[in-house]
């Protein structure tokens, strides 16, 4: 299904005390406890495609007008309304409808366990989901490292209900390289859905070449089971003390 022709392609300090997860896991993967998680995407209804194939062959008559257009629009979120994308208004009415009716398809269940390893924490997850097992969370610098390098915190996200995603909100850390021959961009997202009891994991790696070409392009949501947030124990009474 074509759904780019309408929709054009996180800091918190966590406490590094024993035996307490850091913060942006916190609620999400509990310590070594392994947890199922989903490996899927999220859809609309295929009802949808019909309107998609109107907006490809427009694009494709007005190639200029709609790069440009686009070009400034949200990411992940429709297209607002022009007649030029070929749709009636109310064709554009009947796409949102169905737009917002998408649901998080699996397509592979996985086991995901968080581990603790020296000052480090790593996400083992199976499947498509393995190459998060090759990011290490540093806890004192607020940074993942991968073999390509450290991913640095970025600007939180707080998704927009229109976006491919849905609603949701949580953490981001991003790594860029860029040669003579291509740029290479790697992204892991941590976080919570809105209203749904659910957080999730989206990671991607991505290269180009300086001519545009896609060399590379792994990319994976993972969703799991919220878990009930750490509660904090309080210090234990002193011996004699007076209630």
């Amino acid at each position: 299904m074509k759904l780019r022709m309408l929709i054009p392609l996180m800091s918190l300090v966590a406490s590094a005390a024993f035996g307490q997860v850091p913060e942006v896991f916190d609620g999400l993967l509990p310590e070594g406890k392994p947890l199922k998680g989903e490996i899927g995407m999220v859809l609309p209804p295929k009802e949808i495609e019909k309107y998609m194939a109107k907006v490809e062959v427009a694009a494709r008559k007005n190639k200029e007008w709609y790069l440009e257009y686009s070009k400034n629009a949200k990411p992940g979120v429709p297209l607002p309304y022009d007649e030029r994308l070929g749709l009636s208004k109310t064709e554009y009415d009947e796409y949102l409808a169905l737009w917002r009716k998408r649901e998080f398809k699996a397509a592979e269940e996985i086991v995901i366990l968080l581990k603790k390893s020296g000052q480090g924490w790593s996400i083992t997850a199976g499947g498509a989901a393995a190459p998060i097992s090759t990011l290490r969370y540093d806890p004192a610098t607020d940074s993942f490292t991968s073999p390509s390098g450290r991913l640095k915190r970025i600007e939180d996200i707080k998704a927009d209900p229109d976006s491919i995603l849905g609603a949701w909100s949580g953490s981001e850390w991003k790594f860029e390289e860029e040669s003579e021959i291509s740029k290479y961009r790697e992204n892991i997202a941590i976080g919570r859905f809105v209203g749904q009891p659910f957080g999730l994991i989206v990671y991607r790696a991505q290269e180009m070449s300086t001519e545009g070409t896609r060399l590379m392009d792994k990319s994976v949501v993972v969703r799991i089971p919220l878990q009930p947030k750490a509660v904090a124990k309080p210090a234990p009474a002193k011996k004699g003390a007076k209630r």
